[in-house]
């Protein structure tokens, strides 16, 4: 029997994520399906760790795919070759898909407008668009007609919110069956070295570099200012990226730390109500993400999906802009508005001193908060779903091929 095949589209890195867990499920629950993928914005990294086999050429634009936060990006996009790039892209995905039996797409309207493009049937998930950002989706007309196509044999939305506004203005075909992040946050069983009865704070500074070097730095010394002014015992672990981890040395002069191994270390910090000076440590890990974030009875972050997972898990999660140019205040309100209450933004302009203050005495009030930590709870099953969104989705697809 001849093998099925479905192209994977993403236009964003967490797009690739979303594609890469459906993939996993995919493989898992219907044999005889060869998988390729076409990742519009950067390098697809995560498509090569899923063997997933990239069909087109791809780059690492200056913006990191988040130029719509400010048009300057995009010029700086166009400058090094985004509109070549793009369209060697779309010649790639046109002669691709006609060997295609189902064409997956992870994004928004520029990922619907390549799977529309092919004139295969496909299928999307809509991960830019959430009626929790504005009361109502509003898809404006090209989006909508590109979901409402014939081609187009179903919509998978964020999450159960976004799908019921979508069904009452006409699109039956929206159905929210779980988010595919919330999938495989499975502990790995590694040791945190964590000390007992202290509260645990994980630290999330992104994925993208230099941008993730410069919100590590911004986090350490908001370490600095929790560690001064904590009326309870904390502890930190910061979940990085592995090219992250390489840079340790150099973020540790450039704090005016010390690096041992994987440690990051301040001496010298004064606590209230004490005469002796206290270490901070900051432990990094690069292959603990899972066990961090549920370990955790507090998380500070500086990134996009990984915030969205600590929500979906029931963690309260604080986060001070950066410099960008993807975490900034204007994304981070952003996220506010689709994450609700378990999130809190601290400031309106990248973190100064005064910011990082008030963080720190957020940081404390919000570790003794009882009843605001169980309402995070609720707010991250609602806002995140339970798991299983990629098995839901992979079998759907399975469904469909056959």
């Amino acid at each position: 029997m001849k093998s099925k095949r479905v192209l994977f589209l993403s236009n964003g890195h967490g797009e690739d994520a979303i594609n890469c867990q459906i993939i996993e499920a995919l493989r898992a629950s219907a044999a005889g399906v060869d998988v390729s993928a076409m990742p519009i914005v950067g390098d697809g990294a995560a498509y090569a760790r899923s063997a997933a086999p990239i069909i087109g050429p791809t780059s690492q634009m200056p913006s990191g795919g988040v130029f719509y936060m400010n048009p300057l990006f995009f010029l700086k996009d166009v400058g090094a070759g985004l509109i070549a790039l793009t369209w060697q892209q779309l010649q790639a995905v046109w002669t691709h898909s006609r060997r295609c039996d189902l064409v997956v797409a992870t994004g928004d309207i520029v990922a619907a407008a390549i799977a529309h493009s092919t004139s295969r049937p496909y299928i999307i998930f809509l991960s830019a668009h959430s009626s929790y950002y504005e009361g109502r989706v509003n898809l404006g007309l090209i989006l909508w007609q590109l979901l409402a196509s014939e081609n187009c044999v179903a919509v998978f939305t964020r999450d159960a919110l976004t799908a019921a506004d979508l069904n009452r203005q006409g699109l039956k075909k929206a159905e929210f069956v779980g988010n595919p992040v919330m999938d495989n946050l499975n502990s790995t069983g590694q040791d945190l070295q964590l000390i007992p009865g202290f509260r645990t704070i994980a630290l999330l500074p992104g994925s993208r570099l230099p941008e993730a070097t410069h919100n590590l730095v911004l986090l350490l010394e908001l370490a600095k200012e929790i560690a001064t002014n904590s009326t309870v015992p904390v502890q930190f672990r910061a979940a990085l990226v592995p090219s992250l981890m390489l840079e340790l040395d150099d973020i540790a002069v450039r704090a005016g730390w010390q690096a041992r191994s994987t440690k990051l270390i301040f001496s010298g910090i004064k606590q209230q109500n004490s005469e002796e000076a206290e270490t901070v440590e900051v432990i990094c890990y690069s292959d603990a993400f899972a066990d961090i974030v549920q370990q955790s009875n507090l998380v500070i972050g500086m990134t996009g999906s990984a915030i969205e997972q600590a929500v979906g898990l029931g963690k309260p999660v604080i986060t001070i802009p950066g410099n960008g140019p993807s975490f900034t205040y204007r994304f981070a309100e952003a996220q506010n508005r689709l994450l609700g209450d378990s999130l809190q933004v601290i400031g309106t302009q990248p973190a100064n001193p005064d910011i990082l203050h008030k963080a720190a005495l957020t940081v404390d009030r919000t570790l003794q908060d009882r009843k605001y930590l169980e309402t995070s709870v609720k707010n991250g099953l609602e806002r995140m779903g339970p798991p299983g969104g990629s098995l839901k989705i992979a079998n759907y697809i399975a469904k469909y091929l056959n």
